[in-house]
């Protein structure tokens, strides 16, 4: 699926979202709002790894979706 999809079906992906990274609390969520960048950083900063580690784990996950 691509980005573009996934920003525009945020509200429905937010729950798979949720389940893929737990520490994320529902602001976050709500502060991505769909958006690649802000769903890395908060990644990376809720799990303590590297930007190119949570750009690889967002890019694992949206290729699953």
């Amino acid at each position: 699926m691509n980005w573009d999809r996934i920003e525009g079906n945020w509200r429905q992906l937010k729950g798979k979202a949720r389940q893929e990274w737990g520490k994320l609390t529902d602001d976050q969520f709500e502060r991505i709002a769909g958006k690649r960048d802000e769903l890395v950083g908060q990644v990376q900063e809720s799990y303590g790894i590297s930007r190119d580690e949570a750009d690889r784990q967002v890019k694992d996950w949206e290729t699953r979706l």
